[in-house]
Formats: structure tokens, sequence, C-alpha cells
């Protein structure tokens, strides 16, 4: 029998889309999540990929973790275990996403919830219908957003926009989502394909290796210390040596004379 495909990826060029396409609402479990990580390290593989669109074809972006695994293990110190394992892979892919040499653009077309919200904010970018629903609904259970949800939402909305999403269980819908920092962009949702693409589009118009580095060194100001500050010597010196810079570089000089 041939495995159901919960994740597709089409690579074209420099643009990558993962679709999510587990039906009814991209629940996760730990297929689902395998078939990201496998979608991600082609899309690492790939070469000249700039980036990368992660969208969905069901009426939810993830609805969040599945809740038949979770009714299977709640019940038991070792399927209790098994929860704690799983929820660790998560982070580890999630992880992997938000590494990614490359921009990640969110397409977030209707809900996303606990998980399914973490996986967005992985995402560098993230653009929804002004009518999707976000949260991290957890605390309703007893439970964190454990997926990364907790450090990712307060360093992107700062600590008090946390507090408030996190422990006051509350959501919030796209247009809302922007207002208060966690998504770049909202727009209708018949606009929303059209926009991700356009916005991907002017990414991949940039050099593969400045983005990669630019995205390096933002993500180095997020560490403590002042590492990054070096990290953009050594990177603006690598740039300078490569021969796509010196040629964008003269036409820019050219014109400017």
């Amino acid at each position: 029998m041939t495995a159901q495909r919960h994740v597709a990826v089409r690579i074209e060029g420099p643009l990558a889309v993962a679709t999510l396409q587990r039906a009814p609402v991209n629940a996760i479990d730990e297929a689902w999540l395998a078939q990201l990580d496998d979608a991600l390290a082609a899309i690492e593989r790939a070469q000249g990929v700039a980036a990368l669109v992660l969208r969905s074809t069901q009426r939810t972006f993830s609805a969040g973790a599945d809740l038949e695994l979770m009714r299977s293990r709640f019940d038991k110190p070792v399927g209790r275990a098994r929860m704690v394992e799983f929820v660790r892979d998560i982070q580890r892919v999630y992880a992997r996403l938000e590494r990614l040499p490359l921009v990640t653009i969110a397409e977030v077309g209707g809900a996303a919830m606990g998980g399914g919200f973490e996986l967005a904010l992985a995402c560098d970018l993230r653009i929804a219908a002004e009518d999707a629903v976000l949260g991290l609904p957890e605390a309703r259970l007893g439970l964190l957003p454990g997926a990364g949800g907790t450090q990712r939402l307060t360093r992107i909305g700062g600590e008090a926009t946390a507090k408030r999403l996190i422990l006051g269980a509350e959501t919030v819908t796209g247009a809302q989502a922007v207002a208060l920092g966690l998504v770049h962009w909202a727009v209708p949702a018949k606009e929303l394909a059209r926009g991700a693409l356009r916005i991907a589009s002017g990414i991949t118009a940039l050099p593969v290796e400045a983005v990669a580095a630019c995205k390096r060194c933002i993500h180095a100001a997020l560490e403590p210390g002042d590492a990054g500050f070096e990290m953009e010597i050594a990177a603006t010196a690598a740039l300078l040596a490569s021969e796509v810079t010196q040629v964008r570089v003269r036409q820019f000089l050219a014109k400017k004379r």
C-alpha cells in the first residue's frame, strides 16, 4: 500500500512550495512530521533555492496535534513519555525549518492553532488571511505550547503579547495578528496565494548567497554577545569576493555614474 502523502514539495528554480495536505485539518502526528522533515531535507539538498512558501490545501493551515494520537497515549505514563518525545521531535523539525539558509514564508489561509501556529512562527515571514484564526490555547487543557511556542512568540511579539495570548489562551484573527506584530501581512482570503507568491518572487530575485548571509546575521542578533558584528564583517568579505555581487555592484555603480 502506498503511504498517504501529507506534505507535497514542488521546486521550480529558486522557489520551493511545500503544501500541507493531510485531511481534514493537517493534524500533526508522526507520519505528518516525518514527511515535513523529508520535505525540508529535499529543499536543503536543492541548489539555488531562495524562498520556500509553506501552505495548506485544507480548511486549516494546521489545527495542531492529532487528537487521536493524544487519546491513545494520555492515560498511561509510558504513553505520556512518548508524547514528550514526540514534542521534542516537533521542536527539532521546526528548528530545522527555522535554520534553512533561505527565506521561509507561511501562507496561513485558515486556522493555525497550537502546533500549527508554532509551525508558522518558525517561518521567517507570515502572511495570513484577514479572517484566519491563530492561537496557542494549550493552557486551556492544562498544557503549554511546547513545540517552541513560548520561545518564538515571545521573541517575535514581545513579552507582553506572549503573556496575553499564551497565559490567556487567546486566539486572534489574521488582521489582529498584524497589529500585534505576529504576522507581517493580512489580506483578503481570495488574495492570499497571490500575495504569498508576490512576496516570494521579490525574494527570489535577490542573490541567494546574500539572502542566506542576511538571515544568518539576523539570527546572530538574537544570541547573547556581539558575535553578530564579526559575522557581518566575515559575510561582507565573502560577498564582496562573489562574482554575482561584483556584477551587480558594477552595474549599480555604472547606472549612478
